[in-house]
């Protein structure tokens, strides 16, 4: 059929003409499956389908104190893609994505704390309820806990608008984050107290490796500024000079010292 290449579609056929030539006895197991559910025949591909982000909000009817929930569809902007990605899958967005962007945009330190990925099961939903606040029991403060109370927030409060959920998360993040600092720093000084000693903190280990780097590049420095004054001496004809070293200038300056 022209350009088509029909050998996959075939390939069921190709293996019952090969057993009834005996190319081989027992045919594959998948012989039956494939006449069970056949590939498709359509050789046009369609393109996928476009999901639109759907939000939940509670607003106040107009007029009375009732509150009705909305669903609102937000459309997609559709962008011209390319040949090569015409048929790629749609990718799927969730609310919660944009919340999630927007609190590590601004809270870039928090992608730092360790995190126990086996934590997160998939069916969180069923033993937390977000209406009690940021603090789950079973589940450590982290990022996901605002965006998880920023969500319920403004899928359940009545007119709430996004910014003020926001800030009642990080409020309640902030509130939290601080007793946790607070109780750091009471636990370590009740351990010094009773004769625990620490090693060096992860500021000292990083000023450690920050002068040792120093003190390589000192040496790093030295040997190319040496390099460079040779071949500087070299291009003008000059004879060379010796610069003198830091052991050398310590050594005549102790020796000044000594006749004096």
């Amino acid at each position: 059929m022209g350009k088509y290449n029909l050998t996959a579609l075939r390939v069921r056929q190709t293996a019952l003409n090969q057993a009834a030539t005996g190319k081989f006895k027992v045919l594959p197991t998948w012989v039956k499956a494939l006449g069970d559910i056949p590939p498709s025949q359509v050789l046009v591909r369609n393109q996928p389908q476009q999901h639109q982000l759907v939000r939940q909000r509670v607003k106040t009817i107009p007029g009375s104190s009732k509150t009705q929930a909305v669903f609102e569809a937000q459309e997609k902007r559709t962008k011209p893609k390319k040949t090569s990605r015409l048929f790629q899958p749609v990718e799927i967005k969730f609310e919660e994505d944009q919340l999630r962007k927007e609190f590590f945009r601004d809270h870039p330190w928090e992608l730092a704390r360790p995190r126990v990925l086996i934590e997160s099961s998939g069916k969180d939903f069923e033993s937390h309820d977000w209406s009690r606040g940021i603090q789950q029991p079973g589940k450590r403060l982290d990022g996901e806990s605002v965006v998880q109370r920023q969500l319920w927030l403004l899928n359940n409060v009545p007119d709430m608008t996004k910014s003020a959920a926001y800030d009642i998360a990080r409020r309640e993040f902030y509130k939290l984050r601080l007793q946790e600092d607070i109780e750091r720093r009471v636990a370590a000084e009740e351990a010094e107290a009773t004769g625990a000693t620490f090693g060096p903190t992860l500021l000292d280990v990083g000023m450690q490796l920050e002068n040792q780097e120093y003190e390589r590049w000192k040496e790093w420095a030295k040997m190319e500024a040496q390099v460079q004054e040779q071949k500087a001496a070299a291009f003008t004809g000059a004879p060379e000079v010796a610069t003198p070293s830091e052991e050398s200038v310590e050594e005549a300056t102790t020796e000044e010292r000594a006749t004096q």
